[in-house]
């Protein structure tokens, strides 16, 4: 897993490959990514670390997701498709994600690790499945697997 450092120095070679390139779209949403990054850290007064850039990212991609689907409500494909083209190029920020398999696993893991039986104990399994996954699968999803899993 590339560290956070590593994740904001490839975001910013591929910011300058973007302005060599001139690939002006792609240059906006790296730079609007690059920013988001910057204002948490300001505003938070911290260096952000590998977990808290993905978390970055993984809020802009949903932005645009949704942004997207009222865009289609409201009859406007082409900012649908500018948004959606834009979480494209935000995916690639975030690691291999998981499949069904992996993700029943892990589940099973913490539920395991954590001695869960009831939904009292779901915030507890969460807590320890969210480092795991963070990125590399739908944490909704995951949390309606695991609400399911515990008979809720």
């Amino acid at each position: 897993m590339e560290t956070s450092v590593d994740l904001k120095s490839r975001l910013q070679e591929d910011i300058k490959a973007a302005m060599r390139g001139g690939e002006k779209a792609r240059l906006l949403t790296l730079r609007m990514f690059s920013a988001a990054i910057k204002q948490r850290e300001v505003d938070e007064r911290i260096e952000l670390d590998d977990s808290q850039v993905l978390a970055v990212v993984e809020k802009l991609i949903k932005q645009r997701r949704e942004a997207a689907v009222q865009y289609e409500t409201g009859q406007r494909p082409d900012l649908a498709a500018k948004e959606l083209a834009e979480a494209a190029l935000l995916q690639v920020y975030l690691p291999q994600p998981l499949s069904e398999a992996e993700v029943g696993d892990l589940i099973e893991a913490a539920l395991i690790e954590s001695n869960a039986s009831e939904m009292k104990d779901m915030g507890r399994v969460m807590a320890a499945l969210k480092p795991k996954i963070q990125g590399r699968a739908d944490m909704a999803a995951v949390s309606a697997r695991l609400k399911s899993r515990l008979g809720g």
